[in-house]
């Protein structure tokens, strides 16, 4: 079985654990990073880390399970940057700085539209140095192998960040996501363009991983199609100045 199809058969059971637990949530679970029941209660937990309270800036996924760490995040006056979907545009990031927001558009801004409208647009060069990253996943490790929806897109953000200096090796990545979402070290097949995780929270306990893993130290262009880095502006910019 190929690490293509193994990770193809890991999210049909994460979704469908998803499902059998009863923690799945609009808008559905398949082909997505699955809202849960208890996103808030990860979160709540999520924030009451230590670390989190050292954090200045950070990015967030734009998913609808850590809708409540952006909230958190704003609420307690962090910049946050969100990715656009599929890094579509010039633009592949908005930044949030909630001293510019009026206290009550906070939750909205928290949300992908209110984010969209309310936010800054920003280029990749034009992101602050990050504290941390939260991503989303459809499954996760105790030992932080981390499995996405498929499409790459927050291992190129990393990847790209890298290579600007805006991220180190060490960022600490951590995630929320339901119990029935963590499997069995070594379930997760990585490759050298994952990202790995260094806490994973969910409703009931948080896990501190042991990431025995190595992060890309940038893109990995020989990973990438030309299909794939025409079809994200910021990438096929940065292909063309390198080979320039």
């Amino acid at each position: 079985m190929t690490e293509a199809t193994i990770k193809i058969d890991l999210r049909r059971h994460c979704w469908e654990s998803l499902r059998a637990a009863g923690a799945a949530r609009f808008p559905g679970v398949k082909g997505r990073i699955p809202n849960f029941v208890g996103a808030e209660a990860a979160a709540r937990a999520l924030a009451e880390l230590p670390e989190w309270q050292e954090v200045r800036v950070l990015k967030c996924n734009p998913d609808s399970p850590q809708r409540p760490v952006r909230a958190a995040a704003l609420r307690a006056g962090k910049t946050l940057y969100v990715p656009a979907p599929r890094l579509a545009g010039e633009f592949p990031f908005v930044e949030l700085d909630p001293a510019d927001l009026p206290p009550e558009k906070l939750w909205h801004a928290s949300s992908i539209k209110g984010a969209f409208e309310l936010g800054r647009p920003v280029r990749a060069d034009q992101v602050r140095p990050l504290d941390l990253i939260v991503t989303g996943c459809v499954g996760v490790t105790p030992e932080g192998a981390r499995l996405g929806k498929g499409g790459g897109y927050s291992d190129l953000e990393y990847g790209m960040l890298r290579e600007l200096g805006l991220v180190s090796e060490d960022i600490p990545i951590w995630t929320t996501v339901h119990s029935s979402q963590v499997l069995n070290n070594g379930a997760v097949p990585m490759t050298d363009h994952d990202i790995s995780l260094d806490v994973v929270v969910t409703p009931e306990r948080v896990i501190r991983c042991m990431r025995p893993f190595k992060r890309p130290a940038g893109v990995l262009w020989d990973h990438l199609d030309d299909a794939k880095i025409e079809s994200i502006p910021v990438l096929a910019a940065r292909k063309s100045a390198r080979e320039g």
